[in-house]
C-alpha cells in the first residue's frame, strides 16, 4: 500500500514560485503514473500533470503547461510539481496521486495541500 504526503503550499503573490514535494510511502513500482491534481473552492478536481515515475514521460495541462513543471526523485521517492509564474487562479488544495500505467483510476491519494495565491 502506498501512501502520498504533500507539503509546500503556502500562501504567494501573483508571479511568484513555488514547489510541492510529494512524498511516497511504500513500494512505488517503476510502471506507475504520477500525477498532480488541483481542486479550487466550489469546482471539481481538475488535471494538473502526469508522469511516468521514471520520468521517460510527461503531460500537463493547457492552463499550466509552460509555467508548471513536473519532476520525480526515485532516490528520494518523492515527486515535485514547481510552479511558476503564479496567477490568482491557480488558488486551491493540490493533490498527487499515483496508479499502475494500464489503470484507470487514480486509486491513491494524498491529502492535498493548500496554495493560494493572492492578488
Amino acid at each position: 500500500q502506498v501512501r502520498l504526503v504533500e507539503s509546500g503550499g503556502r500562501t504567494v503573490q501573483p508571479g511568484d514560485s513555488l514547489r510541492l514535494s510529494c512524498v511516497a510511502s511504500g513500494r512505488v513500482l517503476s510502471s506507475y503514473m504520477m500525477g498532480w491534481f488541483r481542486q479550487a473552492p466550489g469546482k471539481e478536481r481538475e488535471f494538473v500533470a502526469t508522469m511516468s515515475w521514471t520520468g521517460n514521460i510527461l503531460n500537463y495541462s493547457d492552463f499550466v503547461a509552460g509555467r508548471f513543471i513536473a519532476s520525480t526523485d526515485k532516490r528520494a521517492n518523492t515527486m515535485y510539481l514547481q510552479m511558476n509564474g503564479l496567477k490568482p487562479e491557480d488558488t486551491g488544495v493540490y493533490y498527487c496521486a499515483t496508479r499502475p500505467r494500464h489503470a484507470t483510476d487514480w486509486g491513491t491519494w494524498g491529502q492535498g495541500t493548500q496554495v493560494t495565491v493572492s492578488s
